[in-house]
């Protein structure tokens, strides 16, 4: 049977995380924010690389940066990569010849959400797309609510 495809950028990019062949992607140390190394992922991800030949498109998208406005859009805030966190994560890479244990192939990149966490996919529900109408609800300092499927609705 086929897998369902993830609806939602924030669960696939949870999916994503979260798989162990999935390079270009993980968690920082404390299971509360991602790092991306934006060359692997172009490469893993984006298919601008030659691994990705033959596989399903993931995203919509071959340009990095339409990844990094989603992330915005959906409430991600870009955290400054300090030297000691970026070689921290959930999946050590083995050491290179020259003994280098960093990953990044491009830059790397550190994103938090309160909502998104390692432990936690039922938090996912609650990180929402900003958009215009999400956006004025939010400054008017409304909630903002999914709604619920239509067998779920009272």
């Amino acid at each position: 049977p086929a897998v369902p495809r993830p609806c939602t950028f924030p669960m696939k990019l949870w999916l994503l995380v979260n798989s162990p062949c999935v390079h270009s992607v993980r968690w920082d140390a404390g299971g509360e924010g991602l790092f991306i190394d934006q060359g692997l992922f172009e490469q893993e991800l984006l298919g601008l690389g030659p691994s990705a030949a033959g596989e399903e498109e993931l995203f919509k998208t071959k340009n990095f940066g339409s990844i990094v406005r989603q992330l915005n859009l959906y409430g991600f805030h870009k955290l400054t990569v300090s030297p000691a966190s970026s070689t921290v994560g959930s999946r050590p890479r083995a050491t290179t010849a020259g003994g280098d244990t960093s990953y990044a192939d491009g830059p790397l990149h550190h994103f938090w959400n309160p909502h998104f966490r390692y432990d936690r996919p039922d938090l996912l529900v609650k990180i929402k797309r900003l958009t215009k109408a999400n956006k004025e609800k939010l400054d008017a300092g409304l909630e903002v609510t999914s709604r619920l499927p239509d067998d779920l609705q009272y």
